[in-house]
């Protein structure tokens, strides 16, 4: 450490003997060069003036129209200044080369009519004009999503709901309908209300429900008072059964649920699964709900619960593959499905065994 600040020192003393050997040498050099200049200004000094004029003269003609045209408090620049300014906004074209069709970002007000071209889907339209699939179809009553060239959709502004106000509506009972907080209904900057205070509404007047939701409609069934009736002698079936509806199968036979779940929310039609009397039809508040009993003159019966609808009654002699209901979700239900037993002699057998 010590060698080191030693070295620091000469280092430092060096560099100041150093600086100052070169300032003497340069005020030497200086003093010979201004004799030099006074003793020779008589025969410099036109030579030093003419080369002087000659730069300034071309300094003035190659910078002169460039100080010109770019002086700011010059017309011309101003001129020009408006002419760059003019010309970027005219050439200027975002989509020149665009190859569908530009929807404008401005906010939508109000339902607009959409002409379907060739090609478009439902899928499609929501993603061109920034709604849910669900939007479009609420709003022009679809069923499904088929759609055909030349149609005329109606395009809510906003994914939900399209909303007509009736006689003794508010912005909450409508929210509870659609699901949604009566905050989103004030919130939508577009949404006119008869008050501003109360969000009183008008009847008649067309509310947007931002993110409503419309819930699909719960089967409806017709209530059918329970009937019995005994079998019709000599009608038989064949002991080969056929599934008795379409679905997804939600749950398979176990020792405490011995029988199938066919679920769908389609609510398709309910078959018999072999020929036979229809024995039991009627709707209870429990348990299996509105249910058919087929009885096939073998010894063989057959359950189908939690229907909608009924189409047979008791008594009623029955076909392989006729039509004995709709398939619903009354009785100890949570959700549309078909509950399907088999029974022999009043035993519990496992349909698995008899369905392919």
């Amino acid at each position: 450490m010590q060698d080191v600040v030693l070295f620091l020192v000469f280092v430092k003393e060096y560099a100041v003997k150093k600086t100052l050997l070169l300032s003497k040498q340069f005020e030497a050099l200086k003093d010979v060069v201004v004799s030099f200049l006074i003793a020779k200004r008589g025969k410099y000094s036109s030579s030093f003036l003419n080369s002087s004029l000659i730069v300034l003269t071309a300094i003035a003609f190659v910078a002169g129209p460039i100080i010109a045209e770019n002086n700011p408090f010059s017309p011309l620049f101003a001129q020009k200044y408006d002419q760059n300014n003019q010309s970027s906004v005219v050439s200027y074209n975002p989509y020149e080369t665009a190859l569908s069709t530009i929807i404008s970002s401005k906010p939508r007000d109000k339902v607009i009519d959409y002409k379907v071209v060739s090609g478009d889907t439902l899928a499609s339209i929501a993603k061109k004009f920034d709604i849910s699939v669900d939007t479009i179809k609420w709003a022009n009553d679809l069923k499904t999503e088929t759609i055909k060239p030349d149609q005329i959709l109606k395009i809510a502004p906003v994914t939900g709901v399209v909303h007509t106000v009736v006689s003794g509506e508010t912005i909450y009972s409508i929210a509870k309908k659609y699901n949604i907080p009566a905050q989103n209904i004030v919130n939508f900057i577009f949404n006119d209300f008869a008050d501003s205070n109360t969000f009183a509404l008008r009847a008649g007047q067309t509310l947007y429900v931002p993110d409503g939701v419309i819930e699909p409609e719960q089967p409806k069934y017709t209530a059918l008072a329970p009937r019995y009736a005994s079998a019709i002698a000599g009608v038989r079936g064949s002991s080969s059964f056929i599934w008795p509806t379409t679905g997804i199968i939600t749950q398979y036979p176990t020792w405490y649920h011995m029988a199938f779940d066919i679920a769908s929310n389609n609510t398709p039609a309910i078959i018999a699964a072999d020929t036979g009397t229809v024995t039991f039809a009627g709707c209870i508040n429990w348990g299996y709900g509105c249910h058919v009993v087929v009885d096939h003159g073998n010894g063989y019966q057959t359950l189908y619960a939690h229907m909608s609808a009924i189409s047979v009654s008791a008594g009623q002699a029955v076909n392989q593959g006729q039509q004995l209901g709709i398939m619903g979700s009354t009785g100890n239900s949570t959700g549309p499905h078909c509950h399907f037993e088999i029974r022999l002699n009043g035993v519990l057998q496992n349909p698995q065994n008899y369905l392919k």
